[in-house]
């Protein structure tokens, strides 16, 4: 017997103007020449270390990778963000599903953050049809042109708008593509369906995104640099928008986590900062270090000079790199995110810090 799921045709979107926001990017932005607060000795001893260990990779074109949470986006630090890639010190951006949306509703309408307790107590909290709509509609596009998840939607807002294949066409190529490509199929199969099911016009979609200037996954399409999401199914807002499609969250994620995979595999002598992302980061990471491990073994070698520093809010005096893990009696220890770079080899250093502190310093540091 099977059991019919909930029908998301029944909520009532409302259109995204009539969402009160906490959040306006024009006037919360963060200019990168702000002077951050003074950070204790061995904060500071830390950044310089880190500023050290950005410069040696690049030096030697070996990664730079930079994992954060969403308040990061939402906190304003786009322009750091942006800053770091144009200049070349910062090789691949990853981030989850939430990141993606702040970034792209600052883009949109320039503001992003609702009031979470407010707006469930009234059934609203995000339901909301801009943001359901066109994110999950460049995923759909993104996932029949082969993009992963970020890029999809990087895509959309620099070039301001989607184009929408004819229904007949995406047909006839999975038709043609069935055996030499199912892959390709299949992804055309499933955006002639959800083009059917919308009634999308074909031809180019315009979305415009006046406050793009802010957008990092804009600058990151527009540069050519890795930008990669990592959402959880049902973690973000848009899961609760009839545009939402599993296979193509799936084929883009998918897109994105191989290609960070990839990054990870370049660490020896490289650099992993892991900002304010206690569950997404440290988790694909591991993995992928394992897969990257698994293959260079295969070679008769291995990965032991990645240096990782990892921002968080919570406090912690704990050496990490001198003393290991530390016993189940010491708060450090329930510090999981940190349990889990602490396992990786290489080099790692645990900061407390606000990620607009620390994002600015260094940002300063390595000018």
């Amino acid at each position: 017997m099977s059991l019919s799921g909930f029908d998301r045709r029944r909520l009532f979107v409302r259109k995204l103007s009539e969402r009160k926001n906490k959040v306006s990017i024009e006037r919360d932005h963060v200019p990168v020449s702000q002077k951050p607060d003074k950070f204790s000795e061995r904060g500071r001893s830390l950044i310089l270390r880190s500023s050290e260990k950005i410069k040696a990779a690049r030096e030697k074109q070996r990664p730079v990778i930079l994992a954060f949470g969403a308040h990061t986006i939402k906190n304003g630090m786009a322009p750091t963000l942006i800053a770091l890639i144009k200049e070349g010190w910062v090789t691949h951006l990853a981030t989850n599903g939430a990141g993606i949306i702040h970034d792209w509703e600052f883009a949109f309408q320039g503001e992003s953050s609702e009031d979470v307790r407010e707006n469930v107590n009234i059934g609203q909290f995000g339901i909301w049809d801009e943001t359901g709509f066109y994110i999950n509609l460049a995923i759909n596009v993104g996932a029949y042109e082969g993009l992963g998840y970020g890029e999809s939607v990087g895509k959309m807002i620099f070039q301001d708008g989607l184009h929408i294949p004819q229904i007949s066409d995406l047909h006839n190529l999975a038709r043609e593509k069935m055996e030499s490509d199912p892959e390709l199929s299949a992804a055309a199969i499933d955006l002639a369906g959800v083009i059917g099911k919308f009634n999308l016009e074909p031809g180019f979609l315009s979305i415009p995104h006046p406050y793009k200037k802010y957008s990092v996954q804009s600058a990151a399409y527009e540069l050519k640099i890795n930008f990669t999401s990592h959402p959880m199914i049902g973690y973000d807002i848009i899961y609760t928008h009839p545009m939402n499609y599993g296979a193509a969250i799936g084929r883009t994620a998918l897109r994105d986590f191989l290609l960070y995979a990839q990054s990870v595999s370049k660490l020896d002598h490289g650099v992993y900062l892991s900002i304010g992302s206690a569950v997404m980061s440290p988790m694909i990471f591991e993995k992928s270090l394992s897969m990257a491990q698994n293959v260079e073994i295969q070679n008769n070698s291995h990965i032991d000079n990645h240096f990782m520093l990892i921002v968080d809010l919570a406090e912690s005096e704990w050496d990490w790199q001198k003393d290991g893990e530390p016993p189940p009696d010491n708060p450090a220890y329930y510090l999981r995110f940190c349990k889990t770079f602490n396992r990786m080899g290489g080099e790692m250093h645990y900061l407390t810090a606000d990620n607009r502190n620390f994002l600015l310093a260094l940002y300063q540091e390595l000018k």
